[in-house]
Formats: C-alpha cells, structure tokens, sequence
C-alpha cells in the first residue's frame, strides 16, 4: 500500500515551536511480500522497485540488522520476547527512498494475530548519527492493542540534541486497511513535551498512484533531513537548551 498524508510535530515547552509537512509512506504486508515480493512499477521497473535502485525504492537493509534479512529478524525477536502467536501478517508502515536516499526517523511494524488484531508493534527510531533503537510495544497480559490504546515506553535513545534521554514516550495507533495514524508523544516528569503523529489514507501501491503522490511530495523523504536542521536552527535561536549525545543503549531493543 501507499501512504499519502502529513507529518505533525509540536513542541510545547520550553519555547513552542510546530511544523507540518505533507508526506508519503510504504505500508507493505511483510510476510506476503517474503512470498510474492513487490511489483516493479513504470518505465520497466525505473518508478519503483524493490532492493534495487529506483526513482522511488524499498531496500530490506534499512531496517533491523542492516543485513537484508529484516523480517526474519523481527520474527527472531517476537520468540525471544514470547510473542509466540503474532502469526497474522506483519505491517511495516515506513518511508521509502527516493532518489536512492532515504532517511527513516521512525518506521513501525504493525504485528498481527491470525484474526487480524493487533498483538504488537515495533517503533524502530533512527537518529542522525547513524545509531538505532527499537521499542517493542505489547500488553504483558497478551491482550490485542486496540485502536487509540495508549502505550508507553522509557526513552532511552538519543534522538535530537534538544531533548534529554530522561522521561518517557506515549504511543497511540490506528491502523486500518484505508488509513492509518501513528502518534507518538514524548513526556518529562512535569508533562507532555512534544506531540508527533505520522498520518495518511492508504491506495495500492501502483504507478499512477505513486506518480501522483510523487508529482505533490517528490521531494519529501530528501528533504526530511534538511528540515531536522532546519528546525534545529530555529530551537538554537529559541535559546532551547542543547544536550550532548551521550552512549547509545547496548541493547537494540527494550520493552
């Protein structure tokens, strides 16, 4: 499927500081494509295709180990972390590349049982420096996430200079067959500081739709991050306080 839709930001303290922007996003069935794989789109393959260059790609490497093999280690994951019945499919909701460049702040696969519900989610963030983490978010109890469920998770990754690895980040989800909202919040211990959301309506995945897309957002993932210092600029300017990177966590995921 293909995303089309916006992405939110709004930073309400110390200085409030918002930005939108119009966006397009992947949201592939993982498992289905293992088997099928992906279309090559338009131009004998040159729109779009699937770990190979294109003017818009979907490259398996860009998620977990960086090895190609990204839902088999996903799957590797739910076992150890004994999620044993995410036997549905899995939803990978990300951003491709474009151009052949591709920067994914955050990519989130969507776990399924065989009845559709929702057992799990994995919030896989990267930041500017190359480093990544994961949050994996379930229900201890292994009940399904519903629809706008609130979860929560630790903060325990370096993403932006202007914000501390303290406090902790609430994850809402809607995900459905024609549109999808992730929102993603981040908290200090006196309340909410930045309010985030990735939200689009879903259509399949074909040429004339990614052309159209393409024809209003073509330059939307490589501008991605131009706009994180963009916008870093203007919190400097704030006189938001700055805080150094400190030693990513050992681990790659956390709960």
């Amino acid at each position: 499927m293909l995303g089309f839709g916006w992405v939110r930001h709004a930073r309400l303290k110390p200085a409030r500081h918002a930005f939108m922007y119009r966006g397009l996003f992947l949201r592939l069935p993982m498992r289905s494509v293992r088997q099928a794989g992906l279309p090559a789109l338009g131009w004998g393959g040159r729109l779009f295709a699937h770990n190979r260059a294109a003017l818009v790609s979907f490259h398996d490497r860009d998620h977990g180990l960086g090895d190609g093999a990204s839902l088999a280690w996903l799957e590797g994951l739910l076992q150890d972390a004994g999620i044993t019945d995410a036997d549905g499919e899995i939803w990978l909701h990300t951003f491709p590349r474009v151009f052949g460049y591709g920067f994914k702040p955050v990519s989130f696969w969507y776990c399924e049982r065989a009845d559709g519900s929702l057992r799990a989610v994995l919030a896989e963030v990267n930041n500017t420096f190359g480093e990544r983490h994961c949050y994996l978010l379930a229900h201890a109890d292994g009940s399904a996430i519903r629809p706008g469920q609130l979860l929560r998770a630790t903060k325990v990754f370096h993403v932006s200079p202007f914000n501390p690895v303290l406090g902790t980040y609430s994850f809402r989800f809607l995900a459905r067959q024609d549109r999808s909202l992730a929102r993603v919040d981040y908290h200090d211990a006196e309340g909410c500081v930045l309010e985030t959301s990735i939200s689009g309506e879903h259509q399949p995945l074909a040429a004339a739709a990614l052309g159209s897309a393409l024809a209003r957002t073509g330059w939307f993932t490589v501008a991605v991050m131009a706009r994180i210092h963009w916008h870093a600029l203007k919190l400097w300017l704030k006189r938001v306080p700055f805080h150094t990177k400190p030693t990513p966590p050992s681990d790659l995921v956390s709960r």
